[in-house]
């Protein structure tokens, strides 16, 4: 009865909003530095690390700008610390180059994206066209970042958690990757209370922290000895391989009898499950696919399917790209997506449907 109630007083509820989840979820997974620089529509999360992280034994930087920011981020995860900075669309594009050098110096860190639309300044309204900048890896050279897409906000909160830990076991830079409606909706979540780790616990034998009883680490991504810089592509593309064997993460919805299978993710998986449920009212055979791991993509989910598929985003056919790679022409598919703030409906979604079933 003891450990019961430990368990339960561990957990409690919350009301909050996707941006609030993730900033709390980080804490609590022991993220101990923060720095980042204001942009709608994710400011709720900067402001929620500046009222928290220093009554919780962290660092809040607001920098003076995106660049500096990430940098802060390469040097705090070099000494060994969690480290998270978040920021939306046109922000992210200013941390290419800093993401880059994380991915080359083999250093962990979680960097949040809450879409807004675009190209250029675009809006401040949802949007789902940075994919490709996610999962292609929009700065210099080989390299993946893990890329999560909750669609909850309770997914905010357990996938943020995740992120840390899986860019602390691979050493390769976690991307949550959100968008404006997620980040701003508020639901009530599960979280688990606040216990401080201690860095003392971390087994980082590679981090900079001094080597007064020990040999020095060195980090850095310069290779300048011919041969040297490729040897290490081929070591992060071994990394890279078995994260794919092992990461893929997807939900599946209703595909044991299927015809039409719709595919998308984050806020779009959301609408798309409305759509699902009444078209199934009507007695269509319809289901679902929501990738959960944009990188790793989850090419499994699509292995047995050889439906028709649906891919629905809020942009104009970024992960339609990874459908029809998975796919590899074994099954048709229709695309209906819309950008710069539009988001596909769900009497849309069941208009297209109803349009390409046969039944």
């Amino acid at each position: 009865m003891d450990s019961e109630k430990r368990q339960k007083e561990s957990r409690v509820k919350l009301l909050i909003t996707g941006n609030e989840a993730i900033a709390e979820s980080a804490i609590q997974a022991g993220c101990r530095f923060y720095a980042g620089y204001p942009i709608t529509p994710q400011n709720e999360l900067t402001a929620y690390m500046a009222h928290h992280m220093q009554d919780r034994g962290g660092v809040f930087i607001q920098a003076e700008a995106e660049t500096a920011a990430i940098n802060m981020v390469y040097g705090a995860s070099a000494a060994g610390a969690r480290a998270m900075t978040s920021s939306s669309s046109p922000g992210i594009s200013l941390k290419q180059e800093g993401i880059s050098y994380l991915a080359g110096a083999e250093l962990p860190s979680v960097i949040v994206n809450i879409m807004r639309g675009g190209p250029g300044l675009g809006n401040i309204a949802p949007a789902q066209s940075d994919y490709f900048q996610a999962t292609r890896s929009g700065g210099h050279g080989d390299y993946h970042c893990l890329v999560l897409a909750p669609s909850t906000v309770q997914e905010c909160y357990d996938l943020t958690a995740l992120a840390f830990e899986l860019s602390d076991k691979y050493r390769v830079p976690a991307i949550i990757l959100g968008d404006g409606m997620l980040g701003q909706m508020m639901e009530p979540i599960v979280v688990t209370k606040f216990r401080a780790p201690s860095l003392k616990q971390s087994n980082k034998p590679w981090a900079l922290t001094g080597c007064k009883d020990r040999k020095a680490n060195v980090v850095k991504s310069f290779y300048l000895k011919e041969g040297d810089l490729e040897k290490f592509n081929l070591k992060l593309q071994s990394k890279y391989q078995k994260i794919q064997r092992e990461e893929e993460r997807w939900e599946e919805l209703f595909l044991n009898d299927v015809k039409i299978v719709l595919v998308a993710y984050g806020s779009m998986a959301r609408i798309a499950k409305g759509a699902v449920k009444a078209l199934r009212e009507k007695g269509k055979k319809v289901g679902l696919i929501r990738p959960i791991s944009l990188w790793p993509f989850p090419k499994k989910a699509f292995a047995k399917i050889r439906k028709q598929y649906l891919v629905i985003e809020m942009s104009y056919g970024q992960m339609l790209e990874d459908v029809q790679l998975a796919v590899n022409g074994q099954a048709g598919i229709e695309f209906l997506g819309r950008s710069g703030g539009g988001v596909p409906s769900e009497a849309e979604i069941i208009a297209k449907v109803n349009k390409i079933y046969h039944g």
